[in-house]
């Protein structure tokens, strides 16, 4: 698209592909690149005295993580939505606490991933921030913690990390909005090409880029995205201010990564469920962990509220003994943290991504020892069917 034209495009799910297609493809006018360029440049020449030509510093703006941040913005809200890049999922996280005050109160999932957790715990509540969590997919208790006065903002993971519970974004904000507290959503696990809580209410979007939006285990990074431009003009201040911005190369690589995410997302996806599936006929395996299966209490929310249902599922083994055979035996899947890539991965929450948890509140989540975690990938279904029942059995 050419500078300023990419507003004009659609971003309903038919032109989304195309969007992604070719962003940054025909932003270089002079040279004619498809390929985005990346400005490694730190600073900028001025063509005269007190003018400017858009870039001064590559902290404040970069072209590369520009147009970045347009595709994200136009992918996520449309053309009144405005889109932050920075260096990590957690430092997306970070700024939009940074909005906050002492003595503010900010009521969050309670199955959230640990990263989060910590970020909340170990950094902000030492700050006066206090993090309150409950089971955001029950309204009840979302009602019942948002009645303290001191709430300021409500932070959803949906579907949440690692369980895929479930929360009704739309009704959330229906409790939050009248009472000025801001609803957060993180929207890592299904991205803009399945659910866009800014239509549904949502003030802010944030992600862990790392994960889909990239897709290819090669970048990390983190996004934060609103329409509302009070809001905006808050979180540029603090990308600014404090600096966690993403880098050009690494924009130039999550520009890469979104050219092929609608096609990545719809096979990983159909993966996920024939293994959720499958999982659930396993005499070995107890619980199964997946939105898309109707028997799942948040299938009905989340069949309503987004185009699919993810390409992330966890299940319980009935012997927690087997579990260091499983992740060692494993020729398909990797035993490796994080999620979202090409690669299917397998993690083990209760010492891995949920290490920082309570392991009380670990048990009373259901984050247990017999709990995995499945990041499903594109490769052939049946080569991963296959290597789950090998280890399995």
């Amino acid at each position: 698209m050419e500078p300023g034209n990419e507003s004009s495009m659609d971003t309903t799910e038919a032109r989304l592909a195309t969007l992604l297609a070719q962003a940054g493809s025909r932003w270089d006018e002079r040279t004619g690149a498809v390929s985005m360029p990346v400005y490694r440049s730190s600073t900028f020449r001025h063509p005269g005295l007190g003018q400017s030509t858009g870039f001064d510093y590559s902290r404040t703006a970069n072209p590369t993580r520009s147009v970045l941040e347009e595709t994200l913005a136009l992918a996520e809200g449309g053309r009144a939505a405005r889109a932050f890049a920075f260096a990590s999922g957690l430092a997306a996280i970070d700024t939009v606490l940074r909005l906050f005050e002492p003595g503010d109160r900010i009521v969050a999932t309670e199955d959230l991933y640990g990263g989060t957790f910590r970020l909340f715990e170990r950094m902000f509540r030492r700050y006066g921030i206090e993090t309150v969590y409950a089971d955001t997919a029950d309204l009840s208790a979302v009602a019942a913690a948002l009645a303290d006065r001191r709430v300021q903002a409500v932070f959803l993971e949906v579907p949440s990390n690692p369980l895929l519970n479930v929360a009704d974004i739309a009704a959330i904000v229906g409790l939050a909005a009248p009472r000025g507290i801001l609803t957060i959503v993180d929207n890592t696990f299904l991205t803009f090409c399945r659910q866009r809580p800014l239509d549904l209410g949502a003030d802010l979007v944030v992600y862990s880029a790392t994960k889909y939006l990239g897709g290819h285990d090669d970048v990390v990074a983190g996004a934060v995205i609103t329409r509302r431009a009070d809001l905006a003009e808050r979180v540029a201040f603090l990308q600014n201010g404090v600096g966690a911005i993403l880098g050009p190369d690494d924009s130039w690589l999550l520009l890469r990564g979104l050219k092929t995410l609608p096609l990545r997302l719809a096979r990983q996806e159909a993966s996920a469920e024939a293994l959720a599936l499958w999982l659930l006929r396993q005499p070995r395996v107890g619980r199964v962990c997946y939105p898309g299966l109707t028997r799942h209490p948040g299938h009905e929310v989340l069949k309503r509220q987004s185009r699919g249902f993810g390409a992330m599922l966890a299940f319980e083994v009935a012997d927690p003994a087997r579990i260091p055979d499983i992740l060692a035996g494993v020729r398909v899947f990797m035993f490796a943290e994080s999620l979202g890539g090409v690669e299917s991965l397998i993690t083990f929450p209760a010492v891995q991504t949920h290490a920082d948890v309570d392991p009380a509140v670990r048990d009373r989540l259901g984050i247990s020892n017999r709990l995995l975690r499945l990041s499903v990938g594109i490769e052939d279904p049946e080569d991963l069917r296959q290597d789950l029942e090998r280890v399995l059995q």
